[in-house]
C-alpha cells in the first residue's frame, strides 16, 4: 500500500512539475518523446467521463459514439454588471485555452489510477498563470470560445470542432475547489453539451471536474464593468 501511495504521489508531482518548470518541462517532453516512441498510445475506450456529483447525474453520451480527446480547460468565466446593479453578474461567455492530456496517460501504469490524477489536476490548474501554462509539456490542442452569437465554440484543429449547447447541468460537488488557492466564490457547474449546425467531428463535449469560475453573487453596486473569473475544468468530447 505505502508503495502504491508513493507511486501515485510522484506522478502526480511530475504532472504538476510540468506546469511549474518550463526547462523540466523540456526534459519530461524529451521523456514523452522517447516513450511514445516505443508505448502504445492509450486507448481513450477505457476511460469513463464522471457524471455524478454524489448527488445528481448528467445525462450518459449518446450510444454509438466514441471518446475523441480528454483536455484540460483553463481559462476564465466571463461576466458583466450594469451601472449601480445589485443584481448577480450577467453570464457572457469563456474563454479557455484547451490542454491535451493523452500524451500524458501512457506514462501512468493504469486508467484507473490516470483518472484519479486527472480529476485531482484542475483543482491544481486553476491557480498557475497563462505563461507558466504556455511554456508546459502538454500540448495545447485548442481553444474554447463563445461566438458573436453566443455560442459556445471549442475548436480542437484536426480533431474537430464543435458549436455547442447546453442540454444538462449540474452542481460541481460541494467539495470541487472554489477558484485559484481554494479561494474564490465557489466552482461553475458540471455541464452536457451537443453540437449545433457549423460542428465538424465532433458532436458531444462534458465539462467536469469544475474548479473555480463562479462570480459574485452581487456585483455590488458601482460603475458598470467586465469580471473575469479564472477557472480549470476536464472537458471531453466524442464524436
Amino acid at each position: 500500500m505505502a508503495g502504491q501511495r508513493s507511486t501515485f504521489i510522484a506522478t502526480l508531482a511530475i504532472l504538476l512539475l510540468s506546469f511549474v518548470c518550463s526547462t523540466q518541462a523540456r526534459r519530461i517532453k524529451r521523456l514523452d518523446q522517447q516513450l511514445s516512441a516505443r508505448t502504445k498510445p492509450m486507448d481513450l475506450s477505457k476511460f469513463q467521463v464522471p457524471l455524478s456529483n454524489g448527488s445528481a447525474t448528467l445525462p450518459s453520451p449518446t450510444t454509438g459514439l466514441s471518446l475523441k480527446a480528454i483536455t484540460l480547460g483553463r481559462g476564465t468565466q466571463n461576466y458583466t454588471c450594469a451601472a449601480g446593479s445589485t443584481a448577480p453578474p450577467v453570464a457572457k461567455g469563456a474563454r479557455a485555452y484547451l490542454l491535451d492530456v493523452s500524451s500524458l496517460l501512457p506514462l501512468i501504469s493504469s486508467p484507473n489510477k490516470a483518472q484519479t490524477i486527472l480529476n485531482l489536476l484542475p483543482q491544481y490548474l486553476v491557480s498557475f498563470d497563462f505563461s507558466v501554462i504556455q511554456n508546459a509539456s502538454i500540448p495545447i490542442l485548442g481553444k474554447h470560445i463563445f461566438d458573436a452569437a453566443g455560442v459556445p465554440v471549442f475548436d480542437l484543429g484536426a480533431k474537430g470542432v464543435l458549436r455547442a449547447k447546453k442540454i444538462a447541468g449540474i452542481a460541481a460537488p460541494k467539495t470541487a475547489s472554489k477558484g485559484a488557492n481554494g479561494q474564490g466564490d465557489g466552482a461553475v457547474d458540471w455541464l452536457a453539451l451537443t453540437e449545433v449546425e457549423g460542428s465538424v467531428g465532433l458532436k458531444e463535449c462534458y465539462r467536469v471536474e469544475t474548479a473555480g469560475g463562479k462570480p459574485p453573487a452581487s456585483c455590488g453596486g458601482g460603475v458598470a464593468r467586465s469580471i473575469e473569473v479564472q477557472y480549470a475544468t476536464q472537458y471531453w468530447f466524442f464524436g
